[in-house]
């Protein structure tokens, strides 16, 4: 079976590398975005699957422009049986979906029609869910609607972050890849369209979205905290000065002063009075600062908390 894999960040690079050891998988070409900057600084670099591809040799694609007349002609004349997707990043264009004789799939982390959209994984733990899954879906031109091949789910623990919950899908989807493909390689699977009535929508993360509203309840606060824990973080303002939460917990505290007043403070962490109960800030950050804990905080800061 021959595979035009098309990804980006550090997860969909495992998977690239689980196909790759897949002796009756040959990927014929790996498609990811263009080559940018990091997070600090001005060095430019290219992503997990662009690397993971350049290491072994794999044909890397990285277009500006996905309707680039010399990008299609290259893609064109490759022999594609399918066409695996796991967070590339990009929408693509008619044209590639539409190649003849291909399987377009994509890997989309919820149960869909649950959360179509960006940021699956952050929603599920913004709203509490205690499950999720992984999606293998055909690929079509509206967002996330495509037909189902195959759904997995997975329970979402309460220590689950952002990281580790896209950490387990993606063990999940590596465990039952091979699967999926078998099926279409045998065309021993039907496709189940979705009800668009049960169909839910995630938007795209802002970096402003980090801020706590201490006057939500202390579960919302955590989950955000949770769902947002990679990026953009979370964080709050104190005496104007934007203070990033790195760890914190749900005390059994009920609160007792207005929302956002500091209920204590002392080695143990920051207590803040949210509409429910008492959150503990055990890791903080300043502007420009590094991450330090409750104690150092406590011995560098007492006099700015109280």
């Amino acid at each position: 079976m021959n595979i035009l894999f098309a990804g980006t960040p550090e997860p969909s690079a495992r998977i690239l590398e689980h196909l790759l050891e897949c002796s009756d998988l040959n990927v014929v070409g790996v498609l990811s975005q263009p080559d940018k900057p990091q997070k600090r600084g001005k060095i430019v670099a290219e992503s997990p699957v662009s690397s993971i591809a350049t290491l072994n040799q794999i044909k890397i694609y990285k277009p500006n422009d996905l309707n680039d007349a010399n990008f299609i002609k290259d893609i064109q004349l490759l022999n594609i049986d399918v066409l695996l997707v796991a967070a590339y990043g990009k929408i693509l264009p008619d044209w590639l979906l539409e190649i003849s004789n291909i399987v377009p799939i994509n890997i989309h982390y919820s149960l869909l029609p649950l959360y179509r959209g960006a940021s699956p994984i952050q929603t599920s733990l913004m709203n509490g869910d205690t499950n999720t899954g992984v999606t293998f879906m055909k690929m079509v031109k509206g967002l996330d609607e495509g037909d189902i091949i195959k759904k997995y789910e997975l329970k979402i623990k309460q220590n689950h972050n952002k990281i580790s919950l896209e950490n387990d899908l993606c063990l999940l989807s590596i465990r039952y890849l091979n699967e999926v493909l078998d099926l279409i390689k045998l065309n021993k699977f039907s496709y189940v369209k979705q009800d668009n009535d049960l169909a839910s929508y995630c938007s795209k993360i802002k970096k402003s979205d980090s801020i706590v509203n201490f006057d939500s309840p202390a579960d919302e606060i955590f989950n955000k905290f949770r769902a947002y824990y990679e990026w953009p973080g979370t964080a709050f303002n104190y005496k104007d000065i934007r203070i990033k939460i790195c760890e914190m917990t749900v005390s059994d505290i009920i609160s007792s002063k207005r929302p956002g007043n500091i209920f204590k403070f002392d080695s143990s962490g920051l207590y803040i009075n949210t509409s429910t109960k008492v959150i503990v800030i055990t890791y903080l950050q300043f502007p420009g600062k590094k991450i330090i804990s409750s104690s150092d905080a406590f011995n560098a800061y007492k006099s700015f908390f109280v």
